[in-house]
């Protein structure tokens, strides 16, 4: 069976970020944020994936062949395909991004590019403002071992040529090696804005500031040469490997360990001198292995927080987030929510929406029990903040929290003490068993005293952060076949023992493979009887070998499947005799594509889910997924229009080779996240019209 590297796949999702980029359409200020994604993707690639794989070259050649696939063969192809982004990555800063800045009167100069009035300047801001920041540690015989946080930029100065009064009464060597954390954040950024000059305006970066003021600060010194690396360390907890013992504790030992796991790669400026690259290896025991040639400067996230100019064209026009069409701006939500379904498109309508239901909920005397399961969530979280007041209000809270969601362990482990403190029962899984699903369920005594659930399933957390940049679709229900299940599901999340029986919620690790063999299989059997048989699928990702497998099967009997994938894409399309009526492309653009929406047209009756999981093996046997279906006729439209939108967009999609899908002749230019804004937009005016 034909598949791609699941690493590859990922590296050309990052491809695609870097096209944003190199794009002109693109506000030029956008663009510079996609090079920051671009770096901060590629960061945690290395500290997850490639830390992975060389994790995997060191086991024993018994154990290695059982893997199948070479990990040495593998780390090659994806270190040589790094290399070579890395490498287009740095064209596109040098060669489009720094000149359309300074088409538009932005300057990001170097140390060796400011005129003698700017390097005054610089000097007078560096004492003033940078120097009491420096503690540069001497790379001599005094340091026994030096250790390099993760993900943070350190200078290196080489010191040579003493002055010769200095070289006589002091003793200092005639060469030095020092190095020091780039101090960025008690700096308040990694640029500094110079004086503009008429209408030019310049920007600096925090390291030229330095190499500016570094004579200064060695001075018996001729020369003092600065250059920079950075270490990513190997961020994989293992935990799912780990099935005993308390996994809290496992969870706080891991963290421990973050900031001084191994090391997955260094960067390094190539102009740094052999004495200091030697004495940085000899210091931290990092090989030649890990060190990759990187640039002058590191961390291009900090572009994150390039000087803004206070110019709108650099940005995109801004699209506050709409109204609600169904759900009311004010008063009850549950009443609403008891009336009709509504669906939720984070982030063309509000986020509000959901923490105002469950302020709504806290406060409600006739509330009796409130369950949630949480992922990741905001560093100041109204989420957490309505659950606290439910639970203080005297409400059963019931909260699952993910102790095992990538980079927000910390976070996730902070939240679970004070809901601990305040009353909530808090629910930890089992560490092979992570709980990706997004369930929101809420019980309330009616005042006919019969008890009625609301629920909120969603493909995206309860973060407001996040919702902001991420578009999601979530669903308010009290529809009882739908509430009644997520209450079965929340049981089993419980006790971990029972697993539910369900009739419309596909819920892994137990129904939801099946029930999507099950899905394909009926569209294959459409198939071979001649009658129209497809498949829509809107995902983050396809990865697992098993439903690649019942997809080719699927296209093989003449079904028709259409893939959008953002991210991983390991299935092969096109290919004639196994995927010929398979077709993929991905869009990238403004927001983040994070939802999932599955289609299959079951006979003219058709089926749309809409889900927390993506195709990979870990979502359907190691996560708790839900996919819902939508059961208004009215909802299933509304999610297929927005789906079409994907389907027909030929701005932003690319295809399977990441090249653009042009619009063909005479069709009109279709933007996807655009058409989305403009006809949720004018949602609420055309239901009044019908």
């Amino acid at each position: 069976m034909k598949t791609l590297s699941r690493d590859l796949s990922w590296l050309r999702f990052n491809a695609r970020v870097l096209q944003e980029a190199q794009t002109d359409a693109v506000p030029l200020l956008e663009r510079l944020k996609f090079l920051a994604i671009f770096s901060s993707n590629l960061d945690e690639f290395f500290k997850v994936r490639v830390a992975t794989l060389r994790r995997l070259t060191k086991l024993k050649k018994k154990t290695r062949a059982r893997l199948g696939d070479s990990p040495k063969r593998q780390l090659k192809e994806v270190l040589a395909e790094v290399a070579r982004q890395q490498q287009e990555f740095g064209a596109t800063f040098r060669e489009q991004l720094l000149p359309e800045l300074n088409r538009h009167h932005i300057h990001l100069l170097t140390e060796a590019e400011l005129t003698a009035k700017q390097r005054e300047w610089t000097l007078r801001y560096f004492e003033k403002n940078v120097r009491d920041l420096l503690s540069p540690v001497a790379l001599d015989d005094t340091l026994h071992h030096l250790f390099l946080k993760d993900q943070a930029v350190y200078l290196t100065f080489f010191l040579s040529q003493p002055h010769a009064a200095g070289k006589a009464k002091s003793k200092h060597a005639d060469e030095r090696v020092l190095i020091m954390e780039l101090p960025t954040k008690r700096h308040g950024g990694r640029f500094v804005r110079l004086p503009d000059e008429g209408e030019e305006r310049y920007v600096l970066f925090l390291d030229d500031v330095i190499r500016v003021g570094a004579a200064n600060l060695f001075p018996a010194y001729e020369q003092v040469q600065v250059n920079a690396v950075k270490l990513s360390r190997d961020a994989e907890l293992d935990i799912e490997e780990e099935v005993s013992g308390d996994l809290m504790e496992k969870i706080r030992s891991s963290l421990a360990k973050r900031t001084t796991g191994f090391p997955a790669r260094m960067l390094f400026d190539p102009q740094m001198p052999k004495e200091v690259l030697r004495a940085i290896k000899q210091k931290t025991g990092i090989t030649d292995e890990e060190l990759v040639e990187g640039s002058r400067y590191h961390n291009f996230r900090d572009f994150f927080g390039f000087p803004d100019f206070g110019e709108a064209d650099f940005h995109y026009p801004p699209r506050p987030a709409l109204p609600h069409p169904t759900l009311p701006r004010t008063g009850s939500l549950l009443a609403a929510i008891g009336q009709r379904d509504h669906l939720l498109h984070p982030p063309y309508q509000s986020f509000d929406y959901v923490t105002r239901l469950l302020r709504e909920a806290a406060a409600d005397p006739r509330v009796s029990a409130i369950s949630i399961t949480l992922y990741r969530v905001a560093s100041k979280s109204a989420v957490v903040k309505a659950l606290l007041k439910a639970a203080k209000n005297g409400k059963q809270v019931t909260v699952v929290v993910e102790l095992k969601a990538r980079f927000d362990e910390e976070s996730n482990l902070f939240w679970a003490d004070k809901l601990k403190r305040a009353g909530a029962h808090v629910v930890f899984t089992p560490p092979e068993l992570k709980v990706h699903s997004k369930l929101l369920l809420i019980a309330r005594r009616e005042a006919d005293e019969t008890t009625r659930r609301y629920g909120y399933f969603s493909t995206g957390n309860f973060n407001e952060s996040t919702s902001e940049l991420y578009t999601d679709h979530g669903l308010f229900t009290a529809d009882e076949r739908l509430t009644r299940e997520s209450a079965a599901v929340f049981d089993y999340l419980r006790d971990q023992t029972t697993e539910p029986e369900l009739k419309q919620l596909l819920v892994a690790p137990f129904g939801l493979r099946p029930g999507l063999c099950a899905l394909i299989d009926y569209e294959i059997k459409q198939a071979k009887k001649g009658h129209e048989a497809y498949i829509i699928l809107k995902v983050n990702a396809v990865e697992d070998e098993g439903m690649i497998a019942k997809l080719y099967e699927a296209s093989h009997a003449g079904v028709r499947v259409e893939l959008i994938v953002r991210g991983i894409g390991r299935l092969v399309p096109g290919q004639p005799g196994f995927s010929e009526n398979i077709s993929q492309r991905g869009l990238v653009d403004r927001f983040l594509e994070h939802s999932r929406v599955y289609v299959f047209g079951h006979g003219g009756e058709e089926k749309v889910y809409v889900s927390s999981a993506d195709w990979m093996t870990r979502n359907l046997d190691r996560r708790v997924e839900v996919a819902f279906p939508i059961l208004a006729e009215s909802l299933r439209a509304e999610v297929r229009q927005l789906l079409d939108f994907q389907r027909n967009d030929n701005v932003k999609a690319r295809d399977f080779e990441n090249d653009f899908i042009p619009a063909v002749e005479g069709e009109r230019p279709l933007r996807a996240q655009e058409a989305t804004y403009a006809w949720l937009k004018g949602l609420k005016r055309r239901q009044r019209k019908a």
